[in-house]
């Protein structure tokens, strides 16, 4: 008979690590952020604070600059064209937003399962996608003409601000929601199957799981899709210019242009006009910076370049 010699559990090994180890860490990654902060300090931060300082003060034609808060705001309030433009731009952003999700989202639930002729539907919804967008504005101003236009007879981009507004809400319709539906689709296709085979066989509806499974699932692509065309919409200037032919259907960016308020002088108040566009990209800035962190998020477990 053999005897075994009973041995002692071997302590498990510690790892030392070294005291500078994370704080080499942080200044390499430092270092590997440096560049684009570099970047956006430069292109962003500093006219975007220079944008603000200029809308404090008061720019005489002759001699230096004085403050003169909150007179440049304030004069904003007694602008027609900047509050009907507001009004038509938060209109404008508010209904494509809305209407260019449910329509890429239902284009998305269409194709999200393969079936017979699955990829033919994607790419036909897809193909608006790639062409311009100056294009597409063209061939819409086109076909909405009262002059030539086949259109032109039912919906006009110059009858009134209702068709001004429906003929931009249907260009943007048609030419994004393809794309929108391929970024909903990345959200959908990452539902494993097994989850959909679960709640069948418990008795779940077609209700049921979109509101159950689908929707929850999904949430972190919605958002950022709600968030980027929402920016899109708020910033768009090529189509609302060519459609906005009297000053009732001018966005903001449009109005921006060719705002104007004159001096005695006779040249235009620049700190009238900085104050116009700070007041225009603010609720952009609000905005992203309350769900940054979830946009990237998104973009980041969607693949969303």
């Amino acid at each position: 008979m053999t005897l075994l010699a009973a041995t002692k559990p071997q302590a498990p090994e510690t790892v030392t690590r070294r005291p500078g180890g994370r704080r080499r860490r942080r200044w390499v990654g430092a270092l590997y952020a440096a560049p684009t902060a570099f970047v956006v300090g430069l292109f962003f931060v500093v006219p975007l604070g220079l944008v603000a300082w200029m809308s404090l003060h008061h720019w005489p034609l002759l001699g230096p600059p004085s403050i003169n808060w909150p007179q440049n705001y304030a004069d904003l309030t007694d602008d027609q064209l900047l509050q009907t433009a507001v009004w038509f731009t938060v209109k404008y952003t508010v209904v494509v937003t809305v209407l260019l999700f449910a329509l890429s989202f239902g284009l998305a639930l269409i194709v999200q399962h393969p079936f017979r002729g699955v990829t033919l539907l994607r790419t036909a919804y897809f193909l608006p996608a790639a062409v311009g967008f100056a294009s597409a504005s063209l061939l819409f101003l086109g076909l909405l003409s009262q002059e030539i236009g086949p259109l032109g007879g039912i919906v006009s981009v110059s009858a009134s601000p209702n068709q001004a507004l429906g003929s931009a809400v249907g260009l943007v319709l048609w030419r994004f929601a393809g794309f929108n539906m391929l970024i909903l689709l990345t959200g959908l296709q990452a539902i494993p199957n097994e989850v959909y085979e679960a709640a069948k066989l418990d008795g779940a509806g077609h209700w049921r799981i979109f509101f159950r499974i689908i929707l929850p699932m999904s949430s972190a692509p919605i958002v950022t899709l709600f968030i980027l065309t929402f920016i899109n919409m708020w910033n768009d200037y090529f189509w609302p210019f060519l459609v906005a032919t009297n000053e009732q259907t001018r966005v903001l960016t449009v109005a921006i242009g060719v705002f104007r308020s004159q001096t005695p002088a006779g040249s235009p108040d620049w700190a009238g006009l900085m104050a116009a566009v700070l007041v225009a990209a603010l609720p952009i800035l609000i905005l992203f910076m309350i769900f940054a962190k979830k946009v990237v998020n998104s973009i980041g477990f969607s693949g969303v370049k």
